[in-house]
């Protein structure tokens, strides 16, 4: 699905990933995360992908409501499992969405 997002300026939070072969707790704890930044003040939406190489993009209000989620308590755990089980490699991009546009077919 792709998020509904407010008219810009916003950011966007990109985190583009490649697996290990471990699953123990991965499904979960990523659903977790979903269900978590839902609740954090800022938080716009998500999209993920996952084909070989997964891309998840998360949607803010601002840099203010990104730092907070990555010093969330239970986002921090997942960071450190992430780099210790789950994650080969990853990296995270933060942007400003300054203009954004779409097609929708009725």
């Amino acid at each position: 699905m792709i998020a509904l997002t407010p008219a810009p300026p916003y950011y966007a939070v990109i985190f583009t990933s490649l697996r290990t072969d471990v699953e123990d707790g991965y499904k979960d704890t990523a659903t977790l995360m979903v269900e978590l930044a839902k609740t954090q003040p800022g938080y716009l939406g998500v999209e993920s992908a996952r084909d070989g190489v997964g891309i998840t993009v998360s949607y803010w209000k601002s840099l203010e409501a990104i730092r907070n989620w990555k010093q969330q308590a239970d986002h921090i755990i997942a960071q450190q499992l992430g780099r210790e089980k789950w994650y080969a490699q990853y990296k995270t991009r933060i942007c400003l969405v300054e203009r954004d546009y779409g097609f929708e077919k009725e």
